[in-house]
């Protein structure tokens, strides 16, 4: 490994590390979990994730799930009543796609859909640790040969890339025999794409861009360096469609970017609809509602700030330019965060705060 790559996996670490601490001395909540790197984890502690997360899917569908987007705009088929409690999760972020990304509901959103993912593995199948996350920075320097994707342990290991001669389902680790349901029955899949941003993602312009470049940690620093109380400011980056968020979606590929299998039938639509399909996905998302968290840590004005539309506008550059975290009608935090049905709805100012009682973690 070069010199260079050495630095870059130091400054990620010592990026961590630093990050400012919030005060919880006031919050309702006493004992917050503390929700570490995946790296952290104990061999033990990897292996009881992997099979909490295998548990839900070996759960039958929940009839409670209730879609709630016109499928002409969600372009999803419709429910599996044969698919497992696992796709039923997936479900609910394909149908909600245009509502969640994009928009305001964003971060707020995704912070939920974590936390309700872990209630999940808690509360159905005897998971008693914490939500890992993953610190793509320490491994954007070398993102392809990274030892992130080099644990093939089948009970603790998280696996690597796809087989390019199995439609690049993961051969290894504890997910290599993932069979999922959307858009159509399939092992997960991984196909690293180093030049990500040629996929067909939403209003990328940089077709040459080199994925990695996109989510360094001088990247993360520069988002975290936006202004006290400027929500919509620290959104955007984030989020951008050739930002650190698009970019390690695009970068994994197969699922977490939402390429339709070979099985697929001839109307697949592909996006980021199902992108829940790789659990990588839950440490992915919890890694940005990190940087969130960092950010709010940075200033208590923070805490509460909140700013963005309930209408995804992602139809050109010119509409999302001018609505880039979303269009009108705009949320506040009274908003409720949809569920369709499978988890109990909570208003965006029930997360604003991760040891408000109503969630109590904090990150390492």
């Amino acid at each position: 490994m070069s010199f260079y790559n050495l630095l870059s996996i130091f400054l990620a670490f010592l990026w961590s590390a630093l990050a400012v601490s919030c005060s919880y001395e006031k919050s309702p909540c006493t004992k917050p979990t503390i929700r570490r790197e995946w790296r952290a984890f104990k061999t033990e502690e990897k292996a009881e994730w992997i099979r909490a997360v295998n548990c839900l899917r070996q759960l039958p569908h929940d009839p409670a799930l209730t879609p709630s987007v016109d499928p002409s705009v969600s372009l999803i088929p419709p429910v599996n009543a044969s698919s497992s409690y696992y796709d039923d999760i997936v479900y609910l972020h394909m149908d909600l796609n245009t509502r969640i990304h994009w928009t305001g509901q964003f971060l707020p959103f995704h912070r939920w859909f974590v936390h309700v993912f872990e209630e999940s593995l808690r509360n159905k199948c005897g998971y008693t640790g914490v939500s890992p996350y993953w610190n793509w920075t320490i491994d954007a320097p070398d993102f392809y040969e990274s030892s992130f994707w080099k644990d093939s342990d089948p009970v603790s290991g998280l696996g690597g890339w796809g087989d390019p001669n199995a439609d690049f389902s993961v051969p290894d680790g504890g997910f290599r025999n993932f069979h999922i349901s959307y858009p159509s029955p399939h092992i997960v899949r991984r196909n690293f794409t180093l030049l990500s941003f040629n996929l067909p993602f939403p209003l990328a312009t940089d077709k040459q861009k080199i994925g990695n470049t996109s989510f360094t940690a001088s990247v993360i620093d520069a988002i975290l360096e936006t202004a006290a109380g400027d929500y919509k400011g620290f959104q955007v980056p984030l989020e951008a469609p050739e930002g650190p968020h698009s970019g390690v979606h695009a970068m994994v590929a197969g699922d977490m970017v939402g390429l339709c299998p070979a099985s697929a039938p001839p109307n697949c639509t592909p996006g980021p609809t199902w992108s829940p399909n790789d659990p990588i996905f839950f440490l992915h998302h919890a890694m940005i509602d990190k940087i969130w968290y960092d950010w709010q840590c940075r200033d208590p004005v923070n805490v509460n700030s909140f700013f963005g539309g309930s209408v995804e506008h992602i139809e050109n550059i010119t509409a999302y330019n001018q609505y880039p975290n979303g269009g009108p009608p705009f949320l506040n935090l009274d908003s409720m965060i949809p569920a369709d049905g499978l988890f109990p709805e909570v208003a965006i100012g029930d997360v604003m705060n991760t040891t408000g009682g109503f969630l109590c973690y904090v990150y390492e």
